[in-house]
């Protein structure tokens, strides 16, 4: 069963990274930047640019603090939630 859904789930990958990527006639629509990333035409002008690198930036910072938070949650009071389910004794 867990193979089936292994299989399954990499096939599934692989036509979904392989659309991912834009065509030919999308490319041509495209800056120079953004050629075959994705398909449609690209950003339009500076404020798209703009739009697209506060979007990045935000994504990033997410990304960061998820990771951070993940790794080091720092609830370390007595008092907190966490302890209380940790010692139910």
């Amino acid at each position: 069963m867990k193979i089936k859904v292994f299989i399954a789930t990499t096939i599934s990958m692989c036509f979904f990274i392989i659309s991912a990527f834009g065509c030919p006639a999308c490319e041509k629509q495209q800056p120079k930047l953004f050629q075959g990333l994705t398909h449609g035409g690209g950003p339009d002008g500076f404020t798209d640019y703009i739009i697209i690198g506060i979007t990045v930036l935000i994504v990033i910072i997410t990304l960061f603090f998820s990771i951070k938070w993940l790794i080091n949650p720092g609830e370390k009071r007595q008092n907190h939630i966490k302890q209380f389910i940790l010692n139910i004794d």
